[in-house]
């Protein structure tokens, strides 16, 4: 079994367990992308970064990314909507372009017949578990060469971090994020080290 701040060795990316200590609960935006660019290098590496990507640019929880379907997207004006699972505010987010040509090429990858209504789908083309999302973070994760374990729900949490430190209104983090209170949106901005420019004048 992994234990944090153990380097993960090959034998351990086959069978990975989600849950381990970590010294933070975050991945820095270079660290997302280390663990995008790990992801893509498996047979279904397309699918696996794109997941990923969307994860974390969305602040999804395991559930809610299996869930989503292709008529959750609109092509046309480059939007996503988001269902909330454990009682959180549905919404519509924006799609950049990274993310919408990455789903574009999802869809023309799957054949044509054995297309599903759900966007990401297991090799025998059923939808994507849970539990099966979550062993391809952990192997992402290990592939990548964290010092500690990654589990899914760290890109929600990375989103959160990321938007709070790039300044942006913790109320309008709370309504991305689907909170129904604020008081689970302000661990970010806690975290976000920009609210302490300026204390110090050298």
């Amino acid at each position: 079994m992994e234990i944090a701040g153990a380097t993960p060795s090959a034998s351990t990316s086959a069978n990975v367990t989600v849950r381990s200590g970590r010294p933070r609960e975050y991945l820095t935006e270079r660290e997302i992308d280390k663990l995008i660019d790990a992801a893509r290098d498996n047979r279904w590496g397309h699918r696996d970064a794109t997941a990923i990507r969307i994860a974390y640019r969305h602040g999804l929880r395991a559930g809610e990314l299996v869930a989503l379907r292709w008529d959750d997207i609109d092509w046309r004006a480059g939007k996503l909507h988001v269902r909330r699972s454990k009682g959180g505010l549905t919404s519509v987010h924006p799609l950049g372009g990274r993310e919408l040509r990455a789903l574009r090429r999802l869809q023309r990858e799957t054949p044509d017949g054995a297309r599903t209504a759900h966007i990401f789908v297991s090799e025998r083309l059923a939808p994507l578990s849970v539990a099966g999302y979550q062993r391809m973070v952990a192997r992402a994760g290990v592939a990548a060469r964290f010092r500690f374990l990654i589990n899914s729900h760290v890109l929600r949490h990375s989103c959160g971090y990321k938007l709070a430190n790039d300044g942006h209104d913790t109320r309008a983090i709370q309504h991305y994020l689907g909170h129904r209170s604020i008081a689970s949106t302000v661990r970010y901005t806690a975290l976000a080290p920009d609210r302490f420019n300026g204390f110090w004048k050298d």
